[in-house]
């Protein structure tokens, strides 16, 4: 009999293990002498030989060391920096299954906490999924024994950075560049304060299509200052600086014009600006069809008053208000606030106005819930929106569409507004972030004996 080991401390010796499903994270299930085991790169019906990393009680984790038996949905990882970087946990998958495994975790997820079967499951919003991210942070460290700087998203399991030379999933604008940069920041003298740069990418269409924002410890010599103007001319890129928070970001190149960058919603006849570190969709072709989506079960007629809350700096808002009467975008961030009005003016848009709002307080904070809506849209953050529902369940709008980036709250949520007199009409799994287990949703509440 195999002598286990104490807890804690994982055995050495390799264990065979077939999987199961995947956990909601990504990961293989396995059970193994009472213990589920949750196996980093093993994929559904697979047997695999995979090392203990460690063991906690009635659970373990392991990483995969061999495929002895594969499924028939294990591809090729389009990244050759996928079994080291966490960006991705899902590119041994092919899609179609990564697709399978998204629409299965929501509507699980929505089962379990409704207990519901019997609304409509919308088709999984796909689009491209290889050079889709247009916002994302990237770490550098120099690296003393390599003699350069490391540009790219931390490895899977630690804090260390992975050897890239490419990102599969970032937009080619700078996903190709990743050697570009390390060259760049290995050149300057603040070559180790220099611990992340934020990408942020519009349209390539636009004026300005594309910023870095550099982090910075210490302050910049003027050489390096001059080095990072003459790589974003060469690469077509803003470049921003922040010497400390947020709020100290500043626009070193080109000088002049706002600091802004711009997407387009052309069946909206939109273009919005945006800062480049405003929160805004990282896949703009999902971006496109959920609007779509959204718009289509909300159904706004021209004698509507809508209610957009979490609203940001308009992404949902002012596509709304080129269906309803008037619509209310509401937000708990002054600046976000100041850019949906600036995007408003910009596009003409004269039946939309926003307020600034923390949307966590009780609604007898919120007069302007007072107002009266036929319809409603939430985008609320991963927490879930709990504290508004009250509200909402109160006001009795026609149609409530629930946009969710965590199907766990979601859930949640969908349980309080059905106990409340809503049905769940139809619910489907949007595909933001290929090649990861993320999963984002977007569901129609109507109410009941209305």
């Amino acid at each position: 009999m195999r002598r286990k080991s104490p807890r804690g401390k994982p055995s050495a010796e390799p264990l065979t293990l077939h999987i199961d499903k995947l956990s909601h994270e990504g990961r293989g299930i396995a059970h193994h002498e009472g213990r589920v085991i949750f196996v980093d790169g093993a994929l559904p019906h697979e047997t695999v030989l995979a090392q203990l990393s460690s063991q906690r009680g009635s659970y373990a984790e392991a990483n995969t060391l061999e495929v002895l038996s594969a499924s028939a949905d294990r591809v090729t990882p389009p990244c050759p920096h996928f079994t080291q970087c966490g960006g991705c946990s899902l590119q041994h998958l092919s899609s179609a299954a990564q697709l399978r495994f998204k629409d299965e975790a929501l509507h699980e997820r929505l089962s379990h906490e409704t207990g519901l079967a019997a609304y409509q499951r919308l088709p999984v919003l796909s689009g491209e999924v290889l050079g889709y991210r247009r916002k994302a942070r990237l770490a550098l460290r120099y690296v003393a024994k390599k003699q350069r700087v490391l540009v790219g998203f931390r490895e899977r399991q630690g804090n260390f950075i992975t050897d890239m030379q490419s990102c599969a999933v970032l937009d080619p604008r700078v996903g190709t560049l990743l050697v570009q940069l390390s060259e760049l920041a290995g050149a300057m003298h603040a070559r180790e304060s220099v611990p992340q740069i934020e990408v942020a990418l519009g349209d390539t269409d636009t004026s300005e299509h594309g910023a870095l924002v550099v982090r910075h410890l210490q302050p910049l010599s003027a050489s390096d200052t001059e080095r990072l103007i003459a790589f974003g001319m060469a690469q077509g890129l803003s470049i921003y600086l922040q010497p400390k928070g947020p709020d100290s970001v500043h626009k070193l190149y080109p000088q002049g014009g706002a600091e802004r960058l711009y997407y387009r919603l052309p069946a909206y006849n939109l273009e919005l600006a945006f800062h480049p570190l405003d929160f805004t969709q990282v896949n703009a072709g999902i971006n496109r069809l959920m609007l779509d989506q959204a718009l289509h079960l909300l159904d706004p007629q021209a004698q509507d008053k809508v209610l957009d809350l979490f609203c940001g700096l308009g992404n949902f808002t002012l596509p709304l208000a080129r269906r309803a009467r008037e619509v209310l975008g509401v937000e708990g961030v002054a600046a976000m606030v100041r850019r949906g009005e600036e995007n408003a003016a910009r596009n003409g848009i004269t039946n939309a106005a926003f307020v600034c709002a923390d949307l966590s307080l009780p609604p007898a904070q919120h007069p302007w819930l007072q107002q009266g809506f036929d319809k409603v849209l939430l985008d609320p953050p991963r927490s879930g929106a709990l504290e508004v529902l009250p509200a909402l369940i109160a006001a009795r709008p026609a149609r409530i569409v629930y946009v969710s980036c965590n199907p766990a709250t979601l859930a949640r949520d969908a349980a309080v507004l059905h106990e409340h007199g809503y049905t769940l009409a139809a619910a489907g799994a949007m595909d933001m972030f290929p090649h990861t287990s993320h999963v984002e949703a977007m569901a129609l509440f109507l109410p009941r004996n209305r």
